[in-house]
């Protein structure tokens, strides 16, 4: 069952079209990443989704209730994390936490309770009396990030949390993602870390241009890339090319002694196809007197299907 429902929200700013009848859910329990270069629409969607922008059309569900632009009830079971970090440098974590949690509403033993929770999940309950500025960017991340969970979200909305953070910050951030998902909260994930978003999130969306590219688990995604496999052989007799020349589907390149034998499969319905190519290529080896030293294959990954789908250009 979906949490939230995103349907056909659309945005514009003067002539400028910034999101195009973009469409997704986020199941409960679900993290979903959302992707997109500078320019493509994740900020006006993560603004819209906050109630801070209105949409030009198409609407928002969160929990089976349609969302109005001024219904700050409902969002009270949003809890977001801005790329920009949203605390005080002058006040300690401590205050912080006291502070934003009475915007929320939480007071006395439940603001209290809440307070200290959060402090030994970010992993600031020693520095907790230090004023914030002292702090590390890692810790200032992990508060900005502790903020957002003060008042229980059903659903966290993440942008470029791991900016500039050391690894064990980031590592601890990350475990705490996977731990609220797998109590039951729902998560929007924005991040330029494709390593992180794989690693992470069940699917992921990937707009650009302000419109919807793809929205999927992210095998699926993957599966349609194709791949190639490359075998770097020995060839002693000098027979080996002859021998290869002949299979359909193998390309080689050849230095002296050395081959490497490619093979390539452009979508998930020529797999059986690069096992039979494959087969033949290493029976070729054997007849020939061949030795293989080396197996690479370029596996399809994020940051591949991401570029693929967007460009590489640079944008601005």
């Amino acid at each position: 069952m979906s949490l939230l429902e995103v349907n056909r929200l659309k945005k514009s700013f003067g002539t400028h079209l910034a999101v195009d009848e973009v469409s997704f859910t986020v199941g409960n329990g679900e993290i979903l990443g959302l992707l997109g270069p500078n320019g493509a629409g994740k900020s006006t969607t993560i603004m819209m989704l906050a109630g801070l922008i209105e949409p030009d059309s198409g609407n928002i569900v969160l929990d089976g209730h349609t969302l109005s632009h001024s219904d700050r009830k409902s969002r009270q079971q949003m809890g977001i994390v801005p790329q920009d970090l949203a605390i005080y440098p002058n006040l300690t974590a401590r205050e912080n936490l006291r502070f934003f949690g009475g915007l929320y509403g939480l007071t006395g033993s439940d603001l209290r309770s809440r307070i200290t929770e959060v402090l030994s999940q970010t992993g600031l309950a020693d520095r907790q009396n230090d004023l914030t500025c002292e702090y590390s960017g890692g810790m200032k991340r992990r508060l900005n990030f502790g903020v957002a969970l003060l008042h229980r979200p059903r659903l966290l909305i993440l942008d470029e949390p791991t900016v500039g953070v050391d690894p064990q910050s980031r590592a601890h951030l990350l475990d705490c993602v996977r731990q609220l998902a797998s109590g039951g909260m729902s998560v929007i994930y924005c991040s330029h870390y494709m390593e992180e978003v794989q690693e992470l999130c069940d699917r992921v969306a990937i707009v650009d241009r302000g419109q919807l590219l793809a929205c999927d688990r992210i095998d699926r995604l993957l599966g349609e890339l194709g791949s190639t496999l490359r075998l770097h052989l020995v060839d002693a007799s000098g027979e080996l090319r002859a021998s290869l020349t002949g299979i359909p589907g193998v390309t080689f390149q050849q230095c002296e002694d050395r081959v490497i034998a490619s093979m390539a499969r452009r979508n998930p319905d020529e797999n059986q196809t690069l096992l039979n190519t494959l087969t033949a290529a290493l029976q070729a080896v054997r007849d020939a007197g061949g030795q293989l030293t080396t197996v690479e294959s370029d596996e399809p990954d994020l940051e591949r299907l991401f570029l693929q789908m967007t460009g590489s250009r640079l944008r601005e």
